[in-house]
């Protein structure tokens, strides 16, 4: 079995060095900014789109919110592959592994959210940040410019975009997380999905086609793991750098694993149908019970979330991870709003 060595093509190390030191300066300079970058790392985040944004934006327009797991998940899952393909290195490993700071290493510090084990390129965080919040800047884009006929007001959402993309790629920098190459390439990749991919969001589908759509995306996975590994492979690489150059062996978390991210959007998808399954169109709710379905189904959400798993055996954690991310749609488009339904419905008149 072969390992992924550290890349030492020139093009590749002058990118590399670069990164570095654009880290370090940014650190040095934003030292003040630090819990401000923690938290728009944390925006970032795949799974804040599944917990956090999608919630939100559900309970304001159906379509939109169905959209963003869709894009989630599929984006997601793209930027794994294209990671297993792409072998690329994250700052806070390739400065020990590559041996070109010996004499002058950079004044650069990790954080609890630095050490993630899979491969870096290109930027998940980019990718899916970018790809879900495009579905929505453009549906509240398009909304402002129909209801006002305004091209300066409905430019503010893409402004706004703008400004936010920025502060979650300049974050990944400076929790050396990601070079600024990788999360360019995030960036780029993740707007063209959410583009095409908000042609295809999958409203009112049948269960079939989510069942379907999950087990491609797990399976379609495992088999391009199993072809990579027969070829000699180590695909593990990447755990093993982090593992040797995190600072702290606590922060290697199993729910940053590759497996993780993949288990979390089959998941997603199959609790997506199973939801449009049991309540096909939902309920139909004022604002006030929709507030109170988004205060309630964020507490549950947050539970679920924070809800400690099992690490060992692995399948075990991978299995119900992947449960874990089922039941989320579920909680959000059923269970809550069925019961505030039943809480706030005018009883009928004899």
């Amino acid at each position: 079995m072969l390992s992924v060595d550290v890349i030492h093509h020139p093009i590749m190390e002058t990118f590399h060095r670069q990164g570095v030191w654009m880290a370090e300066a940014l650190q040095r300079r934003t030292r003040s900014f630090e819990d401000f970058w923690l938290v728009a790392s944390h925006m970032g985040d795949p799974k804040a789109a599944v917990l956090l944004v999608f919630p939100v934006v559900f309970y304001i327009h159906r379509r939109t919110g169905i959209a963003v797991l869709w894009v989630a998940a599929l984006s997601e899952w793209l930027n794994l592959v294209l990671k297993w393909i792409l072998f690329g290195e994250r700052p806070y490993w390739w400065i020990g592994e590559s041996g070109l700071f010996s004499k002058n290493p950079p004044k650069v510090q990790q954080f609890l959210s630095t050490c993630e084990t899979g491969p870096g390129s290109p930027s998940g965080h980019a990718m899916v940040t970018s790809a879900v919040w495009w579905l929505i800047v453009s549906s509240l884009a398009s909304f402002l410019h129909t209801r006002t006929g305004s091209k300066i007001l409905a430019a503010v959402p893409y402004l706004l975009y703008a400004v936010f993309l920025v502060c979650v790629g300049l974050s990944r920098i400076f929790i050396l997380a990601h070079f600024p190459h990788q999360v360019i390439a995030g960036l780029v990749t993740g707007m063209l999905l959410g583009f095409f991919l908000n042609r295809t969001v999958p409203e009112c589908r049948p269960l079939l086609f989510f069942f379907r759509c999950s087990l491609t995306l797990l399976f379609g996975a495992l088999v391009l793991h199993g072809v990579l590994e027969n070829t000699g492979i180590d695909l593990s690489w990447s755990i093993s750098l982090a593992k040797r150059w995190c600072s702290h062996s606590e922060w290697i978390r199993l729910d940053t694993a590759p497996f993780s991210s993949l288990n979390r959007d089959a998941g997603v998808l199959l609790g997506l149908g199973l939801a449009q399954y049991w309540k096909p169109g939902g309920w139909a709710l004022a604002w006030v019970p929709r507030t109170l379905c988004l205060a309630l189904s964020s507490m549950a959400l947050h539970y679920i979330s924070s809800f400690p798993l099992p690490t060992v055996p692995p399948l075990l954690f991978y299995s119900l991870f992947f449960l874990k991310y089922t039941i989320v749609p579920q909680v959000v488009m059923v269970l809550v709003p069925g019961f505030v339904h039943l809480l706030t419905a005018k009883p009928k008149r004899e």
